[in-house]
């Protein structure tokens, strides 16, 4: 029976062994053929497409300003004048018009009677071409009485001081009480919803850069790639450094942050590059693991060039479409077997697919 007990152990210890250890969890990703060039790391600053200092088009009296931080639509009043002065000039206006309507409607019959008495040779001809200039001119003093109340009423609608496109109050030239002459600046609106990077850039990238290009846009941690919108071919003849713009995406970057924008500084070449996080460094060289269809890895040595972001090129036997371990490298050797994470296998499995196909 004890016999039949250790032959039973020494059995069961030999499969162990044979089965060997688990696989190890890993991570994988794809090298890709990108579109690479060495570049240069330009600053810039995140900026408003819009931001204005609201001024005042009639002179007057504050009876109300927004509250800084308060967000508003095109349109939306941030500050009003009192228009009492106004409103009475408004009935000044409407009053003259009354006026003018009703001689201007009794010029008119004068006319047509003097124009029948002189068809009668009753009435001179003089006296007939005096009532018509006097009708003339009564009717021009209306047209210019009404003029008159289109603009009060201009500025009774400009008292109420509007914002010239969505965003947020951001800083109050004058408080409510103050008087305010035309031109005066009232508040300051910053569309917030509506930023870009403003960039300086080196003189000598001027060649390799041009609108639509995209580039890398990074603040601390945080890396995004973006289209420029605009370059300025206008360098300055001091820092040698032109404007570019760079559009952004979203509303959640912080208006005056600090960013750098990587910039080609050549013309781009094809290369294979992996994700950074792929990279192995062991003794004073550099690998990388490749996921095989039996799912065991190799290591493949590899030597590093441009870095672009989060990727970076790598020359050796490492093609585009490659899966390359990017998580959980640091302990593998070459031929161990391992389990690809659930989120990344349907992509290794598409990739077989694709490289048996």
């Amino acid at each position: 029976m004890a016999a039949g007990v250790t032959v039973l152990l020494v059995w069961s210890l030999s499969a162990d062994a044979q089965q060997g250890p688990p696989p190890a969890p890993v991570k994988v990703a794809l090298a890709e053929v990108r579109s690479m060039a060495s570049s240069v790391l330009a600053p810039g600053t995140v900026v408003s497409r819009q931001d204005a200092a609201v001024a005042a088009e009639v002179a007057g009296r504050l009876t109300w300003v927004a509250d800084v931080g308060l967000e508003v639509d095109a349109g939306d009043v941030i500050a009003r004048i009192d228009d009492h002065r106004l409103s009475l000039q408004l009935k000044d206006n409407q009053a003259t018009i009354r006026r003018l309507e009703a001689s201007l409607a009794y010029s008119d019959k004068q006319l047509a009677r003097q124009k029948q008495l002189a068809s009668q040779n009753i009435a001179a001809r003089n006296a007939l071409d005096e009532i018509e200039a006097e009708r003339d001119m009564t009717a021009q003093d209306l047209v210019q009485a009404r003029v008159a109340r289109e603009q009060t009423l201009y500025l009774i609608e400009n008292s109420s001081i509007r914002a010239p496109f969505g965003g947020r109050i951001v800083e109050r030239f004058r408080d409510a009480g103050e008087y305010i002459s035309v031109g005066g600046e009232v508040a300051r609106v910053v569309d917030t919803r509506n930023v870009e990077v403003r960039a300086q850039a080196p003189l000598s990238v001027a060649a390799h850069i041009r609108e639509g290009l995209e580039v890398s846009v990074r603040e601390g941690a945080r890396e995004v790639r973006s289209p420029i919108r605009a370059v300025i071919p206008v360098g300055d003849e001091v820092s040698r450094m032109i404007e570019i713009r760079i559009a952004l995406d979203g509303s959640d970057w912080v208006i005056g942050s600090a960013v750098r924008v990587a910039l080609p500084e050549e013309e781009p070449v094809e290369v294979v590059a992996v994700p950074r996080d792929a990279l192995v460094l062991r003794q004073n060289a550099i690998y990388v693991f490749r996921l095989k269809d039996d799912d065991t890895v190799d290591q493949v040595a590899v030597t590093t060039g441009i870095g672009n972001g989060s990727y970076i090129e790598v020359r050796g036997d490492i093609r585009g479409g490659d899966p390359v371990v990017v998580r959980g490298a640091e302990r593998l050797r070459s031929g161990q077997q391992v389990m690809v994470a659930r989120d990344e296998a349907a992509s290794a499995e598409e990739l077989q697919i694709a490289k048996k196909g």
